[in-house]
């Protein structure tokens, strides 16, 4: 019987780490990795959609989680997105991610063309089977991929011993509650119901913003284990007028992060990557009150 214990808690969707150019630095890869250990999180989520990965080469990718590795090795628990729109690329990344040493891998379906569940269990398994001593966990994101996980798909999936579970990024809370049932471990995509799914039995959570306030969901993580969960709905509130504030400028949401961090004295991780929009001038404003309410909220609730 496999021991799951070290997959509960906060894991932020690790982000893109750019040069001034806009090439991968491998350096800002490291720096961020570094800051986010720092902060206490349980592990990082390296190569989703928070890490750019459609818009980034195979090579890139392997450079970006080398670099994650070098500095997480034996400090924190490294799930890597491995997923590309064809096969033969997904699996070139699950060996690669399998020789760093990561705990697990992860894969959303293939997108733009809708295959059946048989074909999707069969690129899964694909992709499995090229690192055959990971576990493997599934992401479930339809609104982005176009492609739900259901009951039967996942049942076909757990046949796969080295499957352990769901990253389920779906907004319906009952689908939590399914895959739990069906004896996945399971953890909470959507930032804004952290807590929601806490409650329904997501082992923990892997967000897009958790980089920008790793100390909210680490606190209220640890009040939902605490069962003190009408503190827990406060930060939640306080994490959701966040994330709308971060999503209401012109540029991109990490665009906005990114800056965020900035702002908060963490890494200069630069910019996005085209076709993502850059943050803009009247951004800036939105940016620095971002950062000081997150400062003050930390300062209340931690």
């Amino acid at each position: 019987m496999k021991d799951l214990s070290k997959y509960r808690g906060i894991f932020p969707a690790f982000y893109a780490c750019y040069d001034e150019a806009g090439a991968v630095s491998p350096q800002r890869v490291r720096d961020l990795t570094e800051y986010l250990i720092g902060k206490g999180v349980t592990g990082l989520y390296v190569g989703g959609s928070s890490g750019e990965c459609i818009y980034q080469s195979v090579d890139e990718r392997k450079l970006v989680l080398e670099n994650v590795m070098a500095v997480a090795r034996d400090r924190a628990v490294i799930i890597a997105h491995v997923a590309c729109n064809n096969t033969m690329d997904s699996q070139s990344l699950a060996a690669h991610a399998e020789s760093l040493g990561v705990d697990a891998i992860a894969a959303i379906p293939p997108i733009y063309f809708h295959l059946p569940p048989y074909a999707v269990a069969r690129y899964w398994n694909d992709i499995s089977a090229a690192a055959p001593n990971t576990d493997f966990v599934i992401y479930n994101i339809p609104q982005l991929a176009g492609v739900a996980l259901s009951s039967e798909l996942l049942r076909e999936m757990l046949r796969n011993p080295r499957v352990i579970g769901v990253k389920n990024s779906s907004m319906p809370i009952q689908d939590i509650e399914m895959w739990r049932d069906e004896g996945a471990v399971v953890f909470n995509g959507p930032d804004e119901q952290l807590l929601s799914g806490l409650v329904a039995g997501a082992v923990g959570g892997i967000g897009g913003t958790y980089g920008a306030m790793p100390e909210l969901y680490l606190k209220l993580y640890q009040l939902v284990q605490a069962n003190e969960i009408a503190k827990a709905r406060e930060i939640q509130d306080a994490c959701c007028h966040l994330i709308y504030k971060m999503c209401s400028g012109k540029g991109n949401m990490y665009a906005m992060i990114k800056e965020v961090l900035r702002e908060q004295g963490g890494p200069d991780i630069g910019g996005v990557r085209a076709p993502l929009y850059p943050l803009q001038p009247e951004d800036m404003a939105i940016a620095k009150s971002c950062a000081e309410e997150i400062r003050k909220r930390i300062e209340e609730f931690t």
